[in-house]
């Protein structure tokens, strides 16, 4: 029975007659019954009913709101760790965007190498499938072996007059004929613009910045991580040295506070000279740019060939193989030593990286008399195993008689005089089956 009404006021109908009266009367909601405060038998009152829909857009207000909180949260976290986002460089503008747009190798835009070049050739699904799921050993799983005294070694002038030290990855100190010219120079321990997230270094670096002696010149083949890093070159540039950087660069450096003075861009073929007599050349490589900022004209990318009055180094940054090997060689040849990439490759990205067999064929076209294999054993930037390509290099290089220049980390070697170097990374795993 409905329950009865007090003095004065209309019966209600019971149940869903109630509920058809209430909507009849507008748009007042449905409602609901429910019982009382007091347990069962107490009266039951009526409340507003809550709709499928009106329920799922408060959910979905919720979940807005969580996800807002979390890109703030990212965005922070991102504005600090990349000292206000200034680990992603400057975008080109003014004169030096006018000048790269000047160059024969700026196309429709952007910058383009000499040969069709695809970023990603057969096999991308397998090389995803890799990334994901292989189980190389692509970092070391005990302390490289590392020379610390290269400071006191580099007290002494090199006897031959060309010296080569690797420290790590790209990073080298070549001392050719009275000068010193540091390459693609990374002393952070991460390859990121950030300092918390990325690649993080298998070693320490060999030589601190501080230790470093006189430096006449860096230069850099490229925009890439890896190779550009922003708390070095400031490091570098508080020691007022001067940067040989490929179209574009420059406003990386501009961004980080290197004097206008102090930056030398180049197209290729276009050469500098520095002390000693010794001139910096930059030559054509095959690569690409970007540092991670959509809709950013792209800066170019080189290889570099340092040609002093008695000696000749070839520096190839990241390329893949291309003919233009050999024209380097026959122009700026021949090369006393080849500073080649080896790691951090695959056979899906054989147009933009040379790895350990395309290292010995640039070598070969480059006629360089020895080879320096460099971009390894740093950085975990691909699915090989750390050690797999100075490996397979040696035991390719012995069957063609390719004379190879391989010292440990940090330890400085005349590549016109020295005997071959033992294969260091075979007393350690995955080669030997433990630590040393």
């Amino acid at each position: 029975m409905s329950q009865p009404s007090r003095p004065g006021e209309p019966e209600l109908p019971a149940g869903g007659e109630r509920e058809r009266a209430r909507a009849a009367d507008g748009d007042a909601p449905p409602l609901d019954e429910v019982a009382a405060p007091g347990g069962p038998g107490s009266a039951r009152v009526a409340r507003p009913a809550v709709a499928p829909r009106a329920r799922r857009w408060r959910r979905t207000r919720i979940a807005l709101r969580v996800c807002a909180a979390i890109l703030v949260v990212l965005l922070v976290l991102a504005f600090v760790g990349t000292d206000r986002f200034r680990g992603f460089g400057g975008g080109p503008s003014g004169a030096t965007l006018a000048r790269m747009k000047e160059s024969p190798h700026f196309v429709d835009g952007q910058f383009v190498n000499q040969e069709p070049t695809e970023m990603m050739k057969a096999g991308q699904w397998a090389a995803a499938k890799q990334w994901i799921a292989g189980d190389e050993m692509r970092t070391p799983t005990c302390p490289l072996p590392i020379v610390t005294d290269a400071a006191a070694r580099l007290a002494a002038p090199p006897v031959t007059g060309l010296r080569v030290t690797w420290l790590g990855h790209s990073t080298t100190l070549i001392e050719i004929d009275g000068a010193r010219i540091l390459t693609d120079p990374n002393w952070s321990e991460r390859s990121s613009p950030s300092r918390w997230v990325g690649p993080r270094r298998f070693h320490p670096p060999p030589l601190a910045l501080d230790d470093l002696p006189r430096i006449d010149a860096v230069v850099v083949s490229h925009e890439h991580f890896d190779h550009l890093d922003m708390a070095t070159v400031r490091a570098l540039s508080a020691k007022g040295i001067p940067f040989h950087v490929p179209l574009g660069v420059s406003a990386h450096l501009a961004a980080w506070g290197v004097p206008a003075d102090r930056i030398v861009e180049h197209d290729w073929w276009e050469r500098t000279a520095i002390a000693g007599g010794v001139e910096i050349v930059s030559t054509p490589s095959r690569h690409f740019n970007g540092r991670g900022v959509p809709f950013r004209v792209g800066a170019f990318w080189t290889s570099w060939a340092l040609v002093g009055p008695e000696h000749r180094v070839f520096f190839s940054g990241d390329t893949g193989l291309q003919e233009a090997f050999r024209e380097i060689g026959a122009r700026e040849g021949p090369f006393d030593v080849a500073l080649l990439e080896i790691g951090q490759a695959h056979e899906s990205w054989g147009d933009i990286h040379l790895g350990p067999l395309g290292a010995l064929e640039a070598h070969a076209r480059l006629g360089a008399k020895r080879l320096f294999p460099i971009h390894w054993a740093t950085f975990q930037l691909a699915m090989h195993a750390w050690s797999e390509p100075a490996e397979t290099l040696t035991v390719e290089a012995a069957r063609r008689g390719v004379s190879l220049v391989t010292p440990r980390l940090g330890e400085p070697a005349e590549p016109t005089r020295d005997a071959p170097a033992a294969p260091w990374w075979r007393a350690l795993p995955p080669i030997a089956a433990a630590c040393p």
